[in-house]
């Protein structure tokens, strides 16, 4: 049975389609998916995203805890930012892509995927046992809103005090909004300027509100999974089970550069990233945009002259692009005549550098 959000009633209430995500019911759509993804590119919109899991570090060496269990250099994270990073199995392999915020000297939080956070607190609980540090999973206290759009700082400086001007990309702070304790931060996956509450659970409902409300004049509106998910892939970000995996290192989806090896000691996956960090990987993830009208989907091969050179990770209609558009694994080597399997119908597409949108500073 899918677990509901705190914010299930009011997802109800506006008539969401509502479907399960990792265990978790969420809502697919409140209306028209385009419409939800226009209004993020244009104005605003409102994600629940209480499905992600919240894990605390604390203690004495919990910056050197993380810097053994991540592939990022942890300890030397300011208190206030936060990085992007990655936690990997022995061989390399991808077990979730991570935010890690730092919260104070002896205190960080991971955020980590709906579907992986249960694992995650678990390999950090067992990487960590070597150090004077706690780690705990506070998932079931938190939600999370974001609010993601050229006018969200404007939306939310009517709720809060913070400097949200002042606040730099990967970067939170403690405030109030609406009157209520929050951490805000700048961070988002779809591409846009925009923020992320965490809140008390207690506080998602009024402060959902409280944001609907304020954003009313501006544009604002809810958005569900699939919105979010087109957004994520016009902005060129991995999603976990698509672009990213166990069978994927970081250096094979291209994000080589969250591994730091210059940081002090060990890390788990050390060697085997080492081993592996100078070799021209067989396949890189590239952007594919249709030619045509017919839309590239996750599994289905990519092609040149009939045979198979990759597979699509991740596709969708680009609002933005007014073209289907696609992440693919594909052979180092191809660039020129692809196609993709669509049922058996060769579809020309064009590769192209990702991401396949940047919005404007």
């Amino acid at each position: 049975m899918s677990r509901p959000t705190p914010l299930r009633d009011v997802h109800e209430s506006l008539g969401a389609t509502l479907t399960d995500f990792a265990g978790w019911l969420m809502p697919l759509r409140y209306g028209s998916e385009s419409a939800e993804h226009k209004a993020v590119r244009e104005a605003a919109g409102l994600f629940d995203l209480s499905h992600m899991g919240e894990i605390f570090v604390t203690g004495s060496q919990a910056a050197e805890a993380l810097d053994y269990a991540l592939v990022g250099h942890l300890s030397a994270l300011a208190t206030g930012r936060a990085r992007y990073t990655m936690i990997v199995d022995e061989r390399g392999g991808v077990l979730d892509d991570l935010i890690v915020y730092r919260l104070g000297d002896e205190e960080f939080m991971v955020v980590a995927n709906a579907s992986n956070y249960l694992k995650v607190a678990q390999e950090l609980q067992e990487r960590a046992k070597a150090y004077d540090a706690a780690v705990e999973d506070r998932s079931d206290r938190y939600a999370l809103i974001a609010v993601q759009g050229p006018r969200a700082q404007e939306i939310l400086a009517t709720l809060t005090d913070a400097d949200l001007a002042g606040l730099k990309y990967y970067a939170g702070l403690p405030a109030l909004v609406d009157g209520r304790e929050a951490l805000i931060a700048r961070t988002g996956y779809t591409g846009e300027d925009g923020f992320e509450l965490f809140v008390a659970n207690q506080d998602a409902v009024p402060l959902w509100a409280a944001l609907t409300a304020a954003g009313e004049p501006y544009g604002l509106a809810p958005a569900g999974l699939s919105a979010r998910d087109t957004l994520r892939l016009e902005a060129g970000m991995p999603l976990y089970g698509n672009e990213l995996g166990a069978e994927l290192t970081p250096f094979d989806a291209g994000l080589g550069r969250v591994v730091k090896f210059d940081k002090p000691g060990d890390f788990v996956g050390r060697a085997a990233l080492e081993a592996v960090k100078d070799d021209q990987p067989r396949r890189r993830l590239v952007g594919l945009v249709a030619r045509g009208r017919r839309v590239p989907r996750h599994g289905y091969p990519v092609t040149r002259d009939g045979a198979v050179v990759g597979e699509v990770t991740s596709g969708a209609p680009s609002q933005t692009l007014g073209k289907p558009i696609a992440m693919a694994y594909v052979d180092a080597g191809a660039s020129e005549g692809l196609a993709v399997d669509i049922r058996g119908s060769q579809e020309p597409v064009d590769l192209v550098e990702l991401p396949f949108y940047r919005r404007k500073k």
